[in-house]
């Protein structure tokens, strides 16, 4: 590809792959940039997608990119964009600090990245019995005794929300919890107690959590444990480019997913309450049909 591209997209999760064959579909002149860092390479399945639910990750990702192979005038390629300036014409992109590209529209769909606790014995069963998204994993844990860790106030609301899951439900803060009077009323009304003792690590076999160990030697058996101990943006792109950010994080957008910096769009996890990979592929998607019709506007006028 020479000359100036209609769009560049970083990212090739569910939101970049999902815009990029909306575009390809307008015949635009686009090239996808992935680092190949997606957030749930340590998951199993993937869940809550129309006619894929249960789908590895990976091969979703392969089925997409895949697709995109129809469309001559889509290039994905395996680079990192390592940085992006603002230009009369669009965006400068720098690929892998030292290839340049220059394209029109930019649309990053770059996502975020998870705090995982930092305790002994989670790495090797992340993604298979401890979650983040009881949306994406609550199902296949149902009635199950579940963890749930978070302190202050992540701890609660998430222990809340997987009561539509199971009744089973123990908070573990690994510390003093620094929860509110009404917090702890909440929780006591549901059932759930809250244990502030120092974990010691995870215990389990294959993948499969069995017990939390406590520093003071206590054996809490558990199957499953979600957390919510925060997320970053994967990348500074955005706050670089100057957009606007909401007050947990994620890249303010307005209507069909256009930020504050004229010309960028941002899709997926990096902007939304909702991080589901369907909810992603959906505002890809948004975003591909807005960048559209903003460049036939551009062509018409001249």
């Amino acid at each position: 590809m020479n000359s100036i591209l209609d769009v560049v997209i970083v990212g090739a999760g569910p939101a970049g792959l999902s815009g990029a064959l909306i575009l390809g579909r307008c015949r635009r002149r686009v090239l996808v940039c992935d680092a190949g860092h997606p957030r749930n390479a340590a998951s199993h399945a993937l869940h809550g997608y129309l006619t894929r639910d249960g789908i590895a990750p990976a091969e979703l990702l392969r089925i997409g990119r895949e697709q995109l192979q129809h469309y001559p005038s889509v290039e994905l390629i395996e680079a990192e964009v390592t940085s992006v300036t603002r230009t009369e014409a669009g965006f400068e992109v720098t690929i892998d600090n030292h290839k340049r590209v220059f394209a029109r529209r930019l649309l990053l769909t770059t996502g975020v990245v998870d705090h995982l606790p930092e305790i002994e014995g989670l790495e090797p069963l992340y993604g298979k019995s401890v979650f983040h998204c009881p949306y994406c994993d609550g199902w296949e844990h149902r009635d199950q005794p579940i963890a749930i860790y978070g302190r202050k106030d992540h701890g609660p609301g998430l222990a809340l929300e997987l009561t539509g899951w199971s009744s089973d439900l123990i908070l573990c803060t690994d510390g003093p919890a620094e929860l509110s009077a009404e917090e702890r009323d909440q929780l006591a009304l549901n059932n759930i107690p809250v244990r502030e003792e120092r974990i010691s690590r995870l215990e389990g076999n294959e993948g499969q959590l069995e017990r939390i160990i406590f520093e003071n030697g206590d054996v809490l058996e558990r199957e499953a444990m979600f957390f919510n101990t925060g997320q970053d943006q994967h990348c500074d792109l955005a706050e670089k480019l100057g957009c606007d950010f909401t007050e947990r994080g994620a890249v303010r957008t307005g209507e069909l997913e256009m930020t504050n910096v004229p010309g960028l769009y941002v899709a997926g996890d990096a902007s939304r309450a909702v991080q589901l990979a369907i909810v992603a592929a959906a505002e890809g998607a948004e975003a591909a049909f807005a960048i559209n019709k903003a460049l036939i506007k551009e062509n018409l006028a001249r």
